[in-house]
This record gives C-alpha cells, structure tokens and sequence, in this order.
C-alpha cells in the first residue's frame, strides 16, 4: 500500500501544477492584492478558491470512485487518460506558442479586481474555479487516479486533499504572504502583475508543455 499510496501522490503532483502555474491562476491572485482592501479581499478569494477546488475535486474523486472501486490498482484504461492528456497539453502548449503573439491582453474580466471586494472576491475565486475548462480537464483524472487507486476511504481523501493543497499553492502563496507582510510587498506584486500580463502568453506555452510531458511520462510509466 505504501508504495500505492506513493505512486498517487507522485501522479498527482503534475496534474496539480497544471492548474497551479496556469497565468489564469497566479494572476488573479496577485491582482486581487491590490484591490482596495487588499488584506480581507485575498483572503476571501483564497477562501473561495479553496471551497471550489475542493468540491470539483471531492466530486470527481466521487464519481471515479463508483469505477475505481472494482480495481485493487489503477486500470490500464486510467493510465491511457493520462497518456492523451499528456499529449494535448503538449500539442496545445506548442499552438500557444505558436500563436503567442496574438493573445499578449489579459481578459477584460481581470480589470475589475481594481474594485473589488471581499464578498465579490470570495464569489469569484469559487466561480474562477468552476467555470474554467482546464480546471475540470485537470480534476477529472485527478479524481479518476485517486478513485481507481485502491486506496482506503481516509487515504483517498487525504490524497485528494495533497491535490488541492498543489492545485492551491500559487493563490495560497502570494495571499498568505501579503496577509502577513503587508503593504512592504506592494512594488513586488505591482512588478510581478506587470511581468506575468506581459508574458502571459509565452509562460502558458511553456508551462502546458513542460507539465504535459510529466502527465505522459506518468501515464506510459503505468502502462510499463
């Protein structure tokens, strides 16, 4: 079970940082630290990025449990997901690439957290999380390698927490930092927003590839 319960986790850790390192993921959480009120407002859009991160990912691990649960191990066809998912990300992240000069605006969306607050900005951390594509692309076989994984009850939960703590970090960081140093890292984030809207692109690029080559080298390792 041990070297099981390893095995989840080290799967796991690419399909987090997926959603962790996506531009669509740090800035926000950077541009909600400079809202007015930027200490309670990141705090509440962390909070709601939690609470839907873990429910997406508590209902798939639900879901692809009822399958999973016929396996002591992880069945070939969990493996062949990873396999394809590992080869669109690299193919999209190759077109991004490509295409990198003609997506340099970030979304007007972003715009609005010059106002917002921290009722506004705990709804949308939830909604960011819900109504993203990728998110679910990336949950579902998160929850379909925990579901299949033929660990106990306590152990599949616990994996599926360490997934939301990865999926989380890059919002966690940014806003518990601030949280405790204040307005000192107000030129940093300023900078940092700045660099990220700029190369926003090129990083989503680079990002997809290099984690969509974890996800395939993960999923042909389960196959072998």
């Amino acid at each position: 079970m041990a070297g099981s319960w390893g095995s989840v986790l080290t799967g796991l850790v690419p399909l987090g940082l997926v959603v962790a390192l996506s531009p669509i993921t740090v800035i926000p959480a950077v541009l909600v630290l400079q809202a007015p009120r930027p200490r309670p407002s990141g705090l509440a859009f962390l909070a709601g990025w939690l609470f839907g991160l873990a429910a997406l990912t508590a209902l798939c691990v639900s879901a692809t449990g009822l399958l999973g649960g016929l396996h002591r191990s992880a069945p070939n066809w969990a493996s062949w997901v990873r396999v394809v998912l590992g080869s669109v990300l690299i193919l999209f992240g190759i077109y991004r690439w490509l295409t990198r000069h003609h997506h340099t605006d970030s979304p007007a969306w972003m715009r609005t957290f010059s106002t917002i607050g921290p009722a506004r900005a705990a709804i949308t951390g939830t909604a960011l999380v819900l109504v993203r594509p990728d998110v679910l692309f990336i949950c579902v076989p998160a929850g379909l390698a925990i579901g299949a994984s033929g660990l106990d009850l306590a152990d599949r939960w616990t994996a599926a927490a360490f997934f939301v703590v990865v999926a989380a970090s890059t919002v966690a960081i940014p806003i518990l930092a601030y949280a405790a140093a204040g307005h000192r890292l107000d030129d940093t984030m300023s900078r940092l927003k700045d660099w990220m809207e700029k190369n926003n692109a090129a990083l989503m690029a680079t990002i997809l590839i290099v984690i969509g080559v974890l996800v395939l080298y993960n999923g042909i390792h389960a196959l072998a």
